[in-house]
């Protein structure tokens, strides 16, 4: 099996590190570098990978994961550029860091992919999508979904895509949480104790997500299912229209795009 190094492995290339381990990747395969000396200890003894320096990781790997933070990109690929070779792998998993800034920065013939996870990978239910450069092959491009598929589901989109994803499914966690704070207070104010409240609207959004997944029907199809004529669930729409809900989540989602777009624009 090819070595695969995760550079700058925070939350997330921990997150992708377990998921591997769990799915049957062999440790022994898989070295780590982190910031902080004692962090890449820390997962070494935790995961039985092994931990090493950028540029002994970049001179060991065949694949390479990118996790450091979006304004540690230009330094890290300085760092590693002469070790990294033609037909090597680079996977990035820094938002708004185009696959043109890295290959504009590595050995003609390095094989970019741009991936956009989100949050839920940590309990292996993410969603991921990933986007290849000009040197990434369907080959290159199946390997980096493979990875990412250890923590969750994954799609391959166009890179121009990716400020739309990055607004949809790599912000799209918050504002779950978001509407899930509002309904769980919602139940306060009506007088039901918080963890009851809790645990009513928790497994009422783990149980109507899973009916869209297994039924396939569209959410329009199922709201109607509930919404009887004037009666509670027709109420409370009601008032969500009048809020210009709808409108709010889509305007919102817009913004988080264009905030990408200009992130991204910074690293052309």
């Amino acid at each position: 099996m090819a070595t695969l190094a995760i550079l700058g492995a925070g939350t997330m290339g921990e997150t992708l590190l377990s998921g591997l381990i769990r799915s049957g990747r062999s440790a022994a395969d898989i070295v780590v570098t982190a910031r902080r000396p004692e962090r890449a200890a820390e997962l070494a003894e935790r995961y039985g990978v092994r931990a090493m320096g950028n540029v002994e990781a970049a001179k060991a790997a065949d694949t390479l994961v990118l996790g450091v933070k979006p304004q540690d990109m230009g330094g890290l690929v300085t760092e590693i550029r002469d070790h990294v070779r033609p037909g090597n792998l680079v996977v990035s998993l820094a938002a708004g860091i185009p696959t043109g800034f890295l290959e504009s920065r590595l050995s003609e013939g390095v094989a970019v992919v741009r991936v956009m996870p989100n949050t839920p990978a940590l309990v292996d239910q993410g969603m991921s999508a990933v986007s290849p450069g000009r040197s990434a092959d369907a080959a290159h491009l199946e390997e980096a979904a493979e990875l990412l598929r250890s923590c969750g589901r994954v799609v391959q989109v166009a890179e121009k895509h990716q400020d739309a994803v990055t607004a949809i499914s790599g912000s799209g966690p918050a504002y779950i949480f978001y509407v899930v704070e509002a309904m769980i207070e919602a139940g306060v104010v009506l007088g039901l104790p918080r963890p009851t409240s809790t645990e009513l609207v928790v497994q009422t959004l783990f149980g109507a997500a899973t009916m869209m997944r297994e039924t396939g029907q569209h959410p329009t199809v199922l709201r109607e299912q509930v919404t009887s004529p004037g009666g509670t669930t027709a109420a409370a729409l009601r008032t969500l229209d009048d809020h210009k809900v709808r409108a709010a989540f889509i305007s919102a989602m817009e913004a988080a795009a264009q905030r990408s777009h200009e992130l991204a624009s910074g690293h052309d």
